[in-house]
């Protein structure tokens, strides 16, 4: 029996067109439109790939949204200002994000016209309105999937690579769950084009490797943040707390609610087939003082931003957002080990062993505060600074050529003066003198008998 050849896809891209999926709920059909001439075209299939038939559950059940046509929007200014009186309308956020979040919209209509992209996350605790940001700003984006927190990781992985849309997802941070795990992979991945997440294929036969690819935009809900600094600096964040202050926001959503997100859709639709690769990557803002990765993800949304107060503030923003970054850097004890390393230098030390670096560190610590053996400041000099180390007769030492070299980097870092032993401390407070005045300073030593008694 011969086989069935048909293929089934949401989106044909040609060379010069582009074919997106629709499905009108009401008439229970599907097609692909598109433009030609300038003017919409509706198919039934293109060659051999068939849009998904109107039967397929996860359009039934609302768990993907499609538009159900193309429809004139206008200019792309009203477009925004429709998407923005919509979610203004359903959902209470602050300022800033109500300014932001039409503009993320849009972007998920055309991010795959770039190579990295942000994401967008509310933090609150139950009760305080993540599910309805989810919803609501979820319901006008690009082809939405809407994934619970307890779904199996199989499906979502499985939903992402067949629609390519934007991924919604709540409760993304249940906690003691493999789920979880494979969320936050999708998460780690799905930032940047080219990086698929390859998992075995579930077949008796054999293991075939799979690659999956999870590139697209993303929606999450959590209550807390994720332990990864790498995976936070991808999220333009909204934090609530569940305190309204609207009382014309509707507790419950109608379907007026459904038709007003279709009707935006359609016209979202339109403004991505007419605007398809013309949206491009402004490298202006690679001049932007942040680290690059946060510009990495960053720049894509505010390419497409064509709002100046509301582009400066998200400039902000992530400027915000980097200060904060170097400063838990500076919170952590990396930061105190090279401050340490810093100050043996500037007293004279010309020879700065393991050892000696972990007794310093050790005698400034508070009672109750771990200690560092001098086999994990050596790790830490080494993984984390990038110093070369030396084994000597007095012990493994700091090669100071390589701290020449990266000395610079790490300050910045770490946001610490290497002017002499001048430095910010954990309270982001410069502070001046040598170690021993400090400590004086600080209270852990009073007098030149105690001087003495230092390892230092």
């Amino acid at each position: 029996m011969k086989k069935n050849s048909k293929q089934f896809s949401s989106l044909v891209k040609m060379e010069g067109s582009l074919w997106e999926m629709v499905y009108d709920q009401q008439e229970k059909t599907t097609a692909f439109v598109g433009l030609e001439n300038g003017a919409i075209q509706i198919r039934q299939n293109i060659e051999e790939t068939h849009p998904f038939p109107p039967g397929n559950g996860l359009l039934t059940s609302n768990t993907v949204l499609f538009p159900s046509k193309a429809e004139s929007f206008g200019s792309e200014d009203k477009l925004i200002g429709d998407i923005r009186a919509f979610i203004h309308k359903y959902l209470e956020v602050g300022d800033f994000m109500e300014k932001v979040s039409p503009f993320y919209v849009l972007f998920t209509w055309t991010y795959d016209s770039f190579n990295e992209l942000p994401y967008l996350r509310a933090i609150a605790d139950y009760g305080c309105g993540k599910s309805r940001f989810l919803k609501v700003i979820g319901s006008v984006c690009y082809k939405p999937s809407f994934i619970g927190g307890a779904t199996n990781a199989a499906p979502i992985f499985r939903i992402i690579d067949q629609f390519n849309g934007t991924l919604i997802i709540d409760e993304a941070d249940l906690r003691f769950s493999d789920t979880t795990t494979e969320i936050v992979k999708i998460l780690n991945n799905g930032f940047q084009s080219g990086m698929p997440v390859l998992r075995c294929a579930n077949s008796e036969k054999n293991h075939e490797v799979e690659p999956y690819n999870v590139f697209g935009p993303k929606i999450v809900a959590t209550r807390e943040r994720y332990q990864d600094k790498a995976l936070e600096s991808r999220f333009i964040v909204e934090q609530m707390d569940g305190k309204l202050t609207r009382s014309d926001i509707s507790k419950n959503i109608s379907d007026e609610f459904s038709q007003e997100a279709l009707a935006i859709r359609n016209k979202c639709l339109m403004w991505r087939l007419q605007n398809y690769g013309t949206k491009k990557l402004d490298i202006s803002f690679n001049n932007l003082p942040v680290e690059p990765r946060l510009i990495q993800v960053i720049a894509p949304l505010l390419s497409i931003i064509n709002d100046e107060a509301t582009k400066n503030d998200l400039v902000e923003y992530i400027k915000k957002y980097n200060q904060e970054l170097i400063i838990d850097r500076g919170l952590s004890f990396e930061a105190p080990i090279l401050r340490t390393i810093m100050n043996l230098i500037a007293n004279g030390e010309a020879t700065i062993t393991m050892d000696n670096i972990a007794k310093t560190y050790n005698y400034g610590l508070v009672k109750g505060e771990k200690e560092l053996s001098a086999r994990k400041v050596g790790q830490i000099v080494r993984e984390k600074f990038g110093f070369r180390t030396e084994r000597r007769n007095v012990g493994y030492v700091v090669d100071m050529a390589s701290y020449e070299k990266n000395i610079a980097r790490l300050c910045k870092k770490y946001d610490l003066d290497n002017e002499g032993v001048n430095f910010v401390n954990d309270t982001g407070v410069k502070e001046e003198g040598d170690l021993h005045q400090e400590l004086k300073n600080l209270g852990l030593i009073s007098d030149e008998e105690e001087i003495k008694k230092l390892p230092f």
